[in-house]
């Protein structure tokens, strides 16, 4: 594995889930779990977030959008946290819900309404 690569996709991994969040990942990984951990940590992060093409707002838009396509609920709650933490308004969250409607039905919609609803809740005073 590229180390220069996993701790750039560990630092932004950190930046957009949390620090907290990503060392407990981690630190639950065991042999058989770590080097997925790992390598999902260099690629995706490292290699997928490590650029400055598309900034980190947009990029949490388009996985609000692809995760809640696939109907990956518990990823989908993991990225809309991060997706606020890279400054995703409730605005934008509803209209990328209300794509997600349109080209993959209510009742996904629904779902991710209900996940966006409690992540939102959670960051009100």
């Amino acid at each position: 594995m590229d180390q220069d690569l996993f701790e750039k996709g560990l630092a932004q991994r950190k930046a957009t889930l949390g620090a907290e969040y990503v060392e407990k990942n981690l630190a639950a990984a065991d042999d058989f779990t770590r080097p997925f951990q790992e390598a999902m940590t260099a690629w995706c992060w490292g290699f997928g977030w490590g650029d400055d093409v598309i900034d980190a707002k947009t990029r949490s838009m388009m996985n609000l959008a692809m995760i809640g396509a696939l109907g990956k609920m518990t990823e989908w709650e993991t990225h809309c946290r991060g997706a606020v933490t890279n400054g995703v308004s409730k605005e934008e969250i509803r209209a990328i819900i209300h794509v997600i409607g349109i080209y993959c039905g209510v009742p996904q919609a629904l779902e991710c309404f209900r996940v966006a609803k409690k992540v939102l809740e959670e960051r009100e005073p």
